[in-house]
């Protein structure tokens, strides 16, 4: 057998046919319109069905105003917290070497295969009136539970595992030996930091970031519990969004949940664009 014939029988084998390229092409274009341009487009409608002037109104009202501000509160307070938690983290499992490592990894993705409806009960168990720490709590004027500390906590849990995830396997891939090198000639532990590691996991740091707080925006399970659902009070964007359909204020429900969408867009759009930034810069210094 040649050379040629053996190289065209080795692409037929392992290279689809057009049309099987196209059908599977198809077919990831038909579930993307389906299950993400679909409603996308669906909620936007929903939320124009009378006009701009009453999705404006909807959401100029006291309640939808404090969902929102809430809403971003909780991302600002939430996601540096868990970036300093994750940087630490990470940190610490790739740089040191001791006992129990995989099982801190395992505690770190916890988040991910615990339900958040469970996560917010268990704040509450914790943190509740009829707690020792939470009923303490509550006496002398700090609640934590139906409050904003227990929502930031519950968004801390179900946030926690993203920046960690990212900085994680950069780190690993990156090794030791320029912090070493750095501490050989006399860096300090801080300095090494700040000139050495962050800007190694910068770009890690930020797609964590934006994941975290993407997630910090939209989370219903565990705030759900936490916050009791106080209008104008505890209720936060997707509560807000919940308590507006369930009484068939639809107008107001789906222009709330078209202003969380545009959040989580432009969410998406800087994470893109950082990751176009990366590629072009990894790039020009495989160039040079």
């Amino acid at each position: 057998m040649s050379d040629a014939t053996a190289t065209t029988r080795f692409r037929s084998a392992t290279e689809e046919t057009p049309l099987t390229r196209w059908l599977l092409v198809g077919l990831g274009a038909a579930g993307m319109a389906l299950l993400v341009f679909a409603p996308l487009i669906a909620v936007f409608a929903e939320a124009l069905a009378d006009g701009w002037l009453a999705a404006v109104e909807s959401l100029g009202n006291r309640d939808a105003r404090s969902a929102i501000q809430l809403t971003l509160t909780i991302a600002a307070i939430s996601v540096p917290l868990n970036a300093a938690f994750g940087i630490a983290a990470a940190w610490f499992i790739t740089k040191f070497d001791f006992r129990g490592k995989a099982f801190l990894i395992t505690l770190i993705d916890l988040p991910f295969s615990v339900s958040p409806v469970v996560a917010g009960l268990c704040i509450v168990l914790m943190f509740g009136t009829n707690s020792l720490v939470g009923g303490w709590l509550v006496a002398n004027g700090y609640p934590i539970v139906f409050a904003l500390p227990g929502i930031v906590l519950a968004t801390m849990f179900v946030t926690f595992p993203f920046v960690a995830r990212e900085l994680i396997p950069v780190m690993i891939e990156q090794g030791r030996a320029e912090e070493e090198a750095a501490l050989t000639l006399g860096a300090s532990g801080w300095r090494t930091f700040w000139t050495v590691t962050l800007p190694n996991i910068r770009w890690a740091l930020l797609y964590g970031v934006l994941l975290c707080n993407a997630r910090a925006m939209g989370e219903f399970g565990a705030v759900a519990v936490v916050s009791g659902k106080i209008r104008g009070q505890t209720a936060t964007m997707p509560i807000t969004i919940e308590m507006l359909y369930n009484e068939y204020l639809s107008v107001a429900a789906f222009s709330m949940a078209a202003v969380l969408t545009v959040l989580a867009l432009v969410t998406l759009l800087l994470k893109t664009a950082l990751e176009l930034r990366h590629a072009d810069q990894l790039a020009a210094t495989h160039r040079h």
